[in-house]
């Protein structure tokens, strides 16, 4: 277990934060480091009289801690994913892994009860309701509370078409299986091509954090043109079938 941290106020060094100044610039508290650093998550600070000290490489993986909670992995899983990295990791290996593994979603999974659920939702929603929003992938029963997805939204729009469930339910798995062969594609793009040849030079704490503004770009990028792309192959769908009328 990591030592805990003094937060005793001697004189701070010309280098190294605080772990009162840790949390601030990773946007969490001071419990919440603490808790973190005795799983092991972030490594042990080092320490210069009565006080610890942390330096660039704590803030990096706090971050990555944050970034993979985000994206809905428990601290079990994210204890595991960092145990896989290698030990002197740079802060810029850990800002592009970060980069890669940051959640497309704007929001994390929401865990919430069936009485707000419904309030989330503005609506009383039957076992029916339920049902069909976990079928189209919305929400996801977990014990007896359920996990608000993206696209829940989306989903309760889809409760009000006057549309068979089943057709609801084929229409979302076609979407589904296109999608994942297609972000897997994309991904193994990115990696390859950007990803890859980065990694193979030595670079900066500014190029690397070019490189997380690029990534995250590229995501904003993708999602524009998939929906582009969609329009443009639905449109040529409608155009072959008026030549054949």
């Amino acid at each position: 277990m990591t030592e805990q941290p003094s937060d005793l106020a001697d004189p701070a060094p010309a280098a190294g934060m605080t772990i009162d100044e840790l949390s601030a610039k990773a946007g969490t508290t001071v419990r919440t480091t603490r808790y973190y650093a005795s799983l092991g998550l972030i490594p042990a600070p080092e320490r210069r009289g009565r006080v610890a000290y942390y330096g660039d490489a704590h803030l990096a993986r706090l971050e990555m801690v944050r970034a993979l909670q985000d994206h809905g992995f428990t601290l079990q899983a994210i204890e595991r994913y960092l145990g896989s990295l290698p030990e002197g990791a740079s802060v810029e290996e850990l800002a592009l892994q970060r980069a890669m593994l940051t959640s497309w979603t704007t929001t994390p999974p929401e865990r919430q009860s069936r009485r707000r659920l419904e309030k989330r939702a503005g609506r009383a929603l039957s076992d029916e309701d339920i049902e069909t929003l976990a079928a189209v992938g919305a929400v996801a029963v977990d014990g007896d509370g359920y996990v608000v997805l993206a696209g829940f939204d989306l989903g309760l729009e889809m409760l009000d078409l006057d549309v068979p469930l089943t057709s609801i339910i084929a229409s979302t798995d076609a979407i589904n299986r296109h999608m994942s062969e297609l972000a897997d594609e994309l991904t193994e793009i990115l990696r390859t091509q950007v990803v890859r040849p980065f990694r193979a030079e030595q670079h900066g704490p500014e190029e690397a954090a070019r490189m997380e503004r690029t990534v995250a770009a590229l995501r904003r990028v993708t999602l524009e043109g998939v929906v582009v792309g969609f329009q443009r192959a639905a449109n040529q769908v409608i155009e072959r079938s008026l030549r054949r009328r």
